[in-house]
């Protein structure tokens, strides 16, 4: 369980690809602390540590995590935010975040608002996708490349999303540009009412 408050920013030291899966080796400013089995959101996706060595640790992403996210796009050099698990005496900051990405969305437009910026983002929607939640409402919570953030005039398949310059700078928001692939995580309150709802029909 992840709360969205990004600790930091990763880079990509090395991609080994074995069958379906990717390894991905990084460096994180928090790597001495990390221990085997530890679960991190890179982008907002939950992986395992499966090994640490001279400065880095390893994480494994199957084909499912692959077909659901951005991680399959990455390159060396590529740097991803991340988030330790959340412990259960500290503060919820962001929101119920489970690091379990839905899907992608992408970036189709930027607008620099005197400090502050508003990213709009573009996913895939049908009715299907709706009955199991895949939405946004207004004011509601969305995750954005493992980003909590508040949803601004959303729309059938858009939302927006503003961010103060702290987030701009300390995630990789600031590589995010027209046609940038993120990972979205709907709200999971509202993956439950959606379930509930074609339940009761």
């Amino acid at each position: 369980m992840f709360s969205g408050i990004v600790e930091g920013m990763a880079r990509v030291e090395a991609l080994q690809y074995d069958q379906d899966n990717v390894h991905l080796t990084l460096s994180c400013p928090f790597v001495d602390e990390l221990a085997i089995d530890q679960s991190i959101a890179h982008n907002g996706v939950c992986l395992t540590v499966v090994a640490i060595q001279n400065g880095t640790y390893t994480v494994t992403a199957m084909r499912e995590t692959l077909e659901r996210s951005n991680l399959g796009l990455l390159k060396v050099g590529d740097e991803i935010n991340v988030e330790r698990s959340m412990m259960l005496n500290g503060r919820l900051d962001g929101h119920i975040v489970q690091g379990h990405v839905d899907q992608t969305a992408t970036c189709i437009d930027v607008e620099d608002q005197d400090g502050s910026y508003q990213f709009t983002f573009r996913y895939e929607s049908n009715r299907e996708m709706v009955s199991h939640g895949y939405f946004t409402v207004d004011k509601g919570s969305i995750t954005v490349n493992g980003v909590s953030l508040t949803v601004c005039r959303p729309t059938e398949n858009t939302f927006q999303v503003c961010i103060i310059p702290y987030t701009f700078e300390h995630t990789n928001f600031h590589f995010i540009k027209l046609g940038s692939v993120v990972n979205i995580e709907f709200d999971i309150i509202g993956k439950y009412l959606a379930r509930m709802n074609s339940l009761l029909k």
